[in-house]
């Protein structure tokens, strides 16, 4: 719609410009002696709102014609004929208000012709204004439209994106859990058989979940309750676990799937390596706006240093980055003994919000 017949406010605020400029107008007339300024005020104020009227339309063509994409020749060859066609219009409508106005007994003090030079000057100048004004408003909404398209780009990018990390999840952890199956066949047929039963069980959870762009951080620990017990069919007592969550945190919102590749980093590439085993911790609490979620474990000092490197943590960092943007910040700490990986992500217990542009 028409940016300035769209509010009322603004509309009248557009006819006031032009009332002012009609009142301009009269004011030279009368001070030229060409009329008396009662004269010169009917006189030239219906014509100037009567130009703001006629350049109203003039909005589609300019929003139609950007300058970079229009040839110069066309836009000059254009606002010319429609400027020209402006005007011849504006002078025919004031020859005509001249004659009403003398069937109204309102005569001016010199013969109407002699106006004409300061009208054509006048409607020259209401044309020019009122094409820079328009023009100006046609740049500047092509210049939001153009933001907000970039806008739209970016998170369509950004979901794209969010898509593709969460579709590497279930393939990376289904790979290792089919070793970890056919490992236990030959040595324990039975154990073999509950981590199956175990592995459908998760799977059947995460596609309960997968709908969902985030979900409570409960239904979150209930996931990587099922992967644990899938790893301690493999590794036994030599797998311990600690999970210390606040009841406030409990309802609060996280991507879905986000720690089951960071326990699962744990497991494979911290207590895999320990003969006697180790213990792997996960804590989260509310700080202020932020949710705070520690996942550590034990892990050999001298193992190598690959671990920081690897899928899962450079798909957490990047699915907290394309959702959260600088809202969100994931630490590593890599000591002797211990791996510990510290999540800040804002705290809500709704659903987030699509990602901003401020990555």
């Amino acid at each position: 719609m028409h940016p300035i017949l769209s509010f009322r406010g603004r509309f009248l605020g557009y006819l006031l410009l032009w009332v002012t400029f009609g009142a301009l107008l009269a004011g030279i007339i009368a001070v030229t002696g060409e009329a008396s300024l009662h004269w010169a005020e009917l006189f030239a104020i219906p014509l100037a709102v009567l130009m703001g009227l006629q350049c109203l339309p003039c909005w589609y063509l300019v929003r139609g014609m950007a300058p970079d994409e229009v040839p110069a020749w066309r836009l000059v060859g254009t606002w010319t004929g429609t400027s020209f066609v402006l005007l011849s219009v504006w002078l025919g409508a004031a020859t005509l208000w001249i004659r009403v106005l003398k069937a109204f007994d309102q005569i001016p003090l010199v013969d109407p012709g002699t106006l004409m030079p300061l009208l054509v000057f006048a409607g020259c100048v209401g044309v020019l204004l009122a094409m820079l004004g328009l023009s100006s408003s046609a740049a500047s909404e092509r210049s939001r439209d153009a933001e907000r398209r970039a806008l739209e780009l970016r998170a369509y990018a950004r979901e794209a994106e969010m898509s593709f990390l969460r579709r590497q999840l279930d393939p990376h952890f289904l790979f290792n859990s089919l070793n970890s199956v056919a490992a236990l066949i030959g040595s324990d047929a039975i154990a073999a058989r509950r981590m199956c039963l175990l592995m459908a069980d998760f799977f059947r959870k995460s596609l309960k979940f997968s709908a969902q762009q985030t979900i409570a951080l409960s239904d979150e620990l209930t996931l990587i309750e099922t992967f644990l017990a899938i790893e301690e069919v493999r590794f036994g007592d030599r797998l311990r676990r600690s999970v210390e969550v606040t009841a406030e945190a409990m309802p609060m919102r996280v991507p879905a799937l986000l720690l089951q590749p960071l326990v699962e980093n744990a497991v494979h590439h911290g207590i895999a390596h320990l003969i006697d085993g180790g213990e792997i911790k996960v804590r989260a609490k509310v700080r202020g706006h932020l949710l705070d979620i520690v996942v550590e474990n034990t892990c050999d000092a001298d193992r190598p240093a690959s671990r920081s490197t690897g899928l899962g943590l450079a798909n957490v960092r990047g699915r907290l980055e394309s959702m959260y943007g600088i809202r969100a910040s994931m630490d590593v700490e890599n000591t002797p003994g211990v791996f510990r990986v510290l999540l800040a992500l804002p705290a809500s217990p709704t659903e987030a919000p699509s990602a901003r542009p401020d990555r």
